[in-house]
């Protein structure tokens, strides 16, 4: 009696013990397969989640350093308001800037001068009645302002819808993409050399004459002018309103036509 209930009790712990093991009750093969299947998901959506966390904090930093961009632009020039008196002025503006000085009347012309560039010239409180500089190249640079003066910071444009592109990369981009073709030089220089098909705003207009393009948002949009620098400008204030996709001919008209690209002359 007492070994028949022993084979019993014994023979009942082997089938439990064999019931866990079998596939029928969520283990084995089938379920190894759906366990690495919900991890695999749950890695793609630690990646997933990572990678958006990534892309925020860029926008941020991106959104940060726009905001740190000094003046705002006015007809094509970027206006920096300055104090002649201080010796600490400081500015961060875009390479490609056309800037401008604005200052109180009570100080009426005062010399200006970047010496590493080698711009000298008298300054005015209406900026209207001053000279513009062309901020060519990144870096910072100190200037003087009668008695006053600072630094002046020059960083590259960087948007998530703008690229920049070289006159082989933008061949590629002209024939493939078919953009929109928008010249932002004077009447003047788009009569001398053009690429075919382009569309003339000057870049003193192009505030002015938005509504020209707003057709053309959803639309890639290719700018150029002569070297690179009018177009950055132009690439800046359309990326700020929203156009979908800006390329920028990076050093120019010129240097596209000496790549041996063609373009045309006259009027289109």
């Amino acid at each position: 009696m007492v070994l028949r209930n022993y084979l019993k009790e014994r023979h009942r712990s082997e089938n439990t013990r064999s019931a866990w093991s079998m596939p029928a009750y969520g283990f084995g093969k089938d379920s190894d397969e759906k366990n690495m299947k919900k991890n695999v998901k749950s890695m793609n959506a630690v990646v997933a989640a990572s990678v958006a966390a990534l892309l925020l904090f860029l926008l941020s930093v991106q959104r940060a350093a726009a905001e740190d961009i000094s003046g705002r632009i006015v007809t094509g020039y970027r206006i920096l308001d300055v104090d002649p008196a201080s010796g600490d002025n400081a500015f961060t503006v875009y390479r490609g800037d056309y800037i401008k000085f604005r200052y109180p009347e009570s100080f009426s012309g005062q010399p200006f001068a970047i010496p590493e560039l080698k711009y000298r010239d008298m300054l005015q409180p209406d900026p209207s009645k001053s000279p513009f500089f062309k901020m060519k190249a990144t870096g910072t640079y100190s200037f003087s302002l009668g008695s006053g003066g600072g630094r002046i910071r020059v960083v590259d444009l960087v948007r998530p819808n703008y690229t920049e592109v070289t006159a082989d990369e933008a061949a590629g981009i002209l024939k493939n993409l078919q953009p929109f073709i928008l010249d932002v030089r004077t009447p003047g220089e788009y009569q001398q050399i053009h690429i075919e098909g382009s569309y003339l705003i000057p870049i003193q207009q192009l505030q002015a004459r938005i509504g020209e393009l707003e057709s053309r948002k959803l639309e890639d949009i290719f700018v150029y002018c002569a070297t690179g620098n009018r177009s950055t400008v132009a690439a800046r204030i359309l990326a700020d309103l929203g156009f979908k996709r800006i390329y920028n001919l990076r050093y120019g008209v010129y240097d596209w036509a000496r790549r041996g690209y063609p373009y045309k002359t006259g009027k289109n």
